[in-house]
């Protein structure tokens, strides 16, 4: 997988509690007690039993990644960056608003 900025991925994870959704944050792993899956102390079992038979959107989204973040290419200014946004337009994005 791609890797991300946590910064990014937190700003992701407070709106989906704007959105009055569930987040878990921590380590992937199996209990080794009963092998379930869980996220942190959070066991996933429960939290898809919950939902059962609703309309989810379930968002995995590794926080760290041995590979490196790819150079990518803006397509409003056309300088490459390596992140989630251009740095130059995000600057002159928030010099225009007044920020």
């Amino acid at each position: 997988m791609r890797a991300y900025r946590k910064a990014n991925i937190r700003q992701l994870t407070n709106e989906a509690y704007q959105l009055e959704g569930r987040v878990a944050q921590g380590k992937l792993h199996r209990n080794p007690e009963d092998g379930r899956w869980m996220v942190g102390s959070t066991p996933l079992n429960e939290w898809f039993e919950q939902n059962q038979n609703e309309d989810v959107s379930l968002i995995l989204i590794p926080t760290e990644s041995k590979a490196p973040m790819e150079k990518q290419t803006c397509r409003t200014c056309g300088r490459e960056y390596i992140g989630s946004s251009c740095p130059y337009c995000r600057e002159v994005r928030f010099r225009l608003r007044g920020r």
